[in-house]
C-alpha cells in the first residue's frame, strides 16, 4: 500500500485525538452538573419540583432549537468558530451559577449554557465527520461517543463529591474549567471545514433534505431508549428486583463494548443494513420487556436493546452523512442530533402518560411500536435505494 493511501485512511490522528479530548473535557464538564444543578435549585434556591423541572429544562430548550442554527454556522464559519464560541458561552454561563439568586436568573443562564450546547456540540461532531475517512466514519462515530458515556460516567459522582465537600460554587468552576481546557483542545484542532464548502455552504438548507430521514430514524431508535432509562428503574421494582443498577451498569456496558472492541462494524455491514438491525434489535428488545413481564425478559430485552443503541446512532449519522453534500454537514448534524433532544423528552413523557392510563409493561410495547415505525421507514429507504441504484443502472446501459 502506498504511503498516501495509508494516510488516507488513517483514523487516529493528532487531530482525531486532540478533538477527542476536547469532547472528553467538555462532556466531564456537562457531567458534572447532572445531579448538581437539580440539588442546588431544591436546595440554596428552595424551588419545589416545577422549579428543578424548569431550570433543568431550560438547557434542552435552548439547545433544541438552536441545532440547526448552529449547524448552518458550522458550514457558513468553520467548526473551529462554533467549538470555540459554545465552549466559551458554556463556560462563562456555567461559572455565573454562583450569582444566581432565583430560579429566574438560574434559569436564564442555563438557556445560555444550552446555545453553548447547540454550537460546541455540533462543531465537533461536524469536525469529526471531516477528519474521519469515508470508509471509516462509522468506527470514528463510535470512538467519538465513547467520550460523551466517560464524561458521563464519571461527571455526576465527582459533581456529587465536590457538591458535598466543598459546595456548589466549586462544582461550578470545576466545569466552567473543565469546558475551558474543552475551548483550548478545540483551538488545538484547528479548521477542519474542507475549503471547496466556503462558498457553497452560504447557499445550504437551514434542514437539508439529507437529514431528514435519518433525523426520524434517530428519533424512533432513542425515543425507546429515553423511556427506558426513565422507567426501568421503577418496573425493575415491580417485577421484584430489588433496583435496576445491575441492569443499567449492563446496558452502559455492552454500549461501550461494542462502540470501542466493535467500533468497525458499521462500516463493515454498511450504514443501511446496519441501521435496520439497531432498529429490529431495538423493537424485538421493547416488546421483551413489555410483554415477557420476568426478570428473565427484562434481562434479554436490556441486552438486546444495548445492542441496537450501540449500532444504530453510528450508523444513522453514517447514512446522514453519506447523503449529504460537504457544504450541508454541518446543517446535517446538527438536524440529526435535534433527534436526541426530541427523544429524550417526549419519550419519557408519552411512556409515563401510557403506563399511567395502563401499566408500565404497556409503556415498553408503545415505544416498541415507535421503534418498529423506524423500522419500517428503514426498510422502505433501503428499497428505494436498491431501486434507484437499478435505474441508474440500466441507464448507464442504455
Amino acid at each position: 500500500m502506498s504511503t498516501t493511501a495509508t494516510t488516507r485512511t488513517r483514523l487516529v490522528t493528532p487531530q482525531f485525538v486532540l478533538l477527542g479530548g476536547a469532547a472528553l473535557a467538555y462532556f466531564l464538564a456537562d457531567g458534572l452538573l447532572v445531579p448538581t444543578v437539580p440539588r442546588h435549585v431544591a436546595g440554596a434556591l428552595a424551588g419545589g419540583n416545577l422549579a428543578v423541572g424548569l431550570v433543568v429544562a431550560a438547557f434542552s430548550l435552548s439547545a433544541l432549537v438552536l441545532r440547526p442554527w448552529a449547524g448552518r454556522l458550522v458550514d457558513r464559519r468553520g467548526r473551529a468558530v462554533a467549538m470555540a464560541g459554545g465552549g466559551i458561552a458554556f463556560a462563562a454561563s456555567v461559572a455565573a451559577y454562583g450569582w444566581a439568586d432565583s430560579v429566574e436568573m438560574l434559569a436564564a443562564l442555563r438557556l445560555l449554557t444550552g446555545v453553548g450546547d447547540a454550537f460546541f456540540f455540533v462543531g465537533a461532531l461536524t469536525a469529526m465527520t471531516d477528519l474521519a475517512p469515508a470508509e471509516r466514519r462509522g468506527e470514528a462515530i463510535s470512538l467519538f461517543s465513547l467520550s460523551l458515556y466517560v464524561g458521563l460516567a464519571v461527571g455526576p459522582p465527582l459533581g456529587e463529591l465536590l457538591f458535598a465537600t466543598a459546595g456548589a460554587t466549586v462544582v461550578w468552576l470545576v466545569a466552567a474549567g473543565s469546558a475551558g481546557i474543552a475551548v483550548l483542545l478545540a483551538l488545538g484542532v484547528g479548521e477542519t471545514r474542507p475549503d471547496t464548502t466556503v462558498t457553497d455552504a452560504r447557499h445550504a438548507r437551514l434542514v437539508p433534505r439529507a437529514a431528514v430521514v435519518p433525523a426520524l430514524l434517530l428519533l424512533a431508535l432513542v425515543w425507546g431508549m429515553a423511556g427506558f432509562l426513565a422507567f426501568v428503574p421503577l418496573y425493575a421494582l415491580d417485577l421484584g428486583l430489588s433496583g435496576a443498577g445491575l441492569l443499567l451498569f449492563g446496558f452502559a456496558g455492552i454500549v461501550v463494548v461494542i462502540r470501542s472492541a466493535g467500533a468497525r462494524i458499521p462500516d463493515r455491514l454498511g450504514a443501511a443494513r446496519s441501521v435496520r438491525i439497531a432498529l429490529l434489535c431495538s423493537t424485538i428488545a421493547l416488546v421483551v420487556i413489555g410483554g415477557w413481564r420476568s426478570t428473565a425478559g427484562l434481562v434479554a430485552g436490556t441486552a438486546l436493546l444495548g445492542i441496537g443503541v450501540a449500532l444504530g446512532t453510528p450508523a444513522i449519522m453514517m447514512l446522514a452523512l453519506e447523503r449529504a453534500p460537504a457544504n450541508e454537514r454541518g446543517a446535517v448534524m446538527g438536524t440529526v442530533s435535534m433527534s436526541i433532544d426530541l427523544a429524550n423528552g417526549l419519550g419519557p413523557a408519552c411512556f409515563g402518560l401510557v403506563a399511567a392510563a395502563t401499566d408500565r409493561g404497556f409503556g415498553f410495547l408503545a415505544a416498541a411500536l415507535v421503534a418498529a415505525g423506524g423500522l419500517v421507514l428503514a426498510a422502505r429507504g433501503g428499497r428505494a435505494a436498491l431501486t434507484n441504484r437499478a435505474e441508474s443502472a440500466r441507464t448507464a446501459a442504455g
